[in-house]
């Protein structure tokens, strides 16, 4: 079962994001071979509060579930290559509950509760869809990685510990996780956090996760 905390802060109060700006009306297409060729990749993490719109809106626009607040501690990037605007990634607390990570982790519900911060969730992945480039995405995946730890420790004080993400099955295969060395832990149940009758209703997802530590579970099985 997948199991969400409940938002800790109320963003937008849960209502579709309407907004609609130029900023973020669609680009002239680029294509490159790889991502050498777009020049230096540039994660640019979203202070302000006209690039936090700018932001939702764009997910809203171009990724197939759309803007939805997150949940918790969280932090949303701009993904810049050459300069430009290639990508969005949005970080945010783990899933309360799910039996591949756990398993994998070995933690009780205990420590569970107790470190379930230090696990982050990456909620959101676009490429925008103007843009075509082999290897961009598990590039892009592999600096998150290098830079997501330094960036929560200045943002909250704490640095995570294991990333997490979840691809929905029947759409996607999760070929840039794996190219950006993710494990593949297994598949989410389809029930969701409120099913309460044990009926599959949700997509089928495959858990994915990232070790930031090599010593993760020293700290999240304590």
């Amino acid at each position: 079962m997948l199991q969400l905390p409940p938002p800790r802060n109320g963003n937008h109060n849960g209502k579709p994001w309407h907004r609609r700006t130029v900023q973020a009306e669609p680009d002239a297409p680029l294509r490159a071979d790889g991502p050498r060729a777009l020049g230096t990749l540039q994660l640019h993490r979203i202070t302000h509060r006209a690039e936090s719109q700018l932001h939702n809106e764009y997910i809203d626009r171009y990724h197939y579930l759309g803007y939805q607040p997150l949940p918790g501690a969280q932090l949303r990037y701009f993904v810049r290559a050459g300069g430009r605007l290639v990508a969005l990634l949005s970080f945010g607390a783990a899933a309360w509950k799910t039996q591949p990570r756990d398993h994998y982790i070995g933690w009780t519900p205990a420590q569970r509760q107790e470190h379930l911060h230090r696990v982050v969730n990456n909620a959101r992945f676009l490429i925008l869809p103007w843009i075509e480039c082999q290897n961009l995405a598990s590039s892009i995946l592999a600096r998150a990685a290098r830079e997501i730890a330094a960036d929560w420790q200045v943002q909250y004080g704490y640095r995570p510990l294991l990333l997490e993400t979840f691809v929905e099955q029947s759409r996607f295969r999760g070929t840039a996780y794996q190219a950006a060395n993710w494990l593949c832990l297994g598949q989410t149940t389809g029930r969701g956090k409120l099913d309460v009758h044990h009926q599959a209703l949700l997509p089928i997802k495959t858990v994915w996760v990232y070790p930031l530590d090599r010593h993760f579970r020293r700290v999240l099985c304590a």
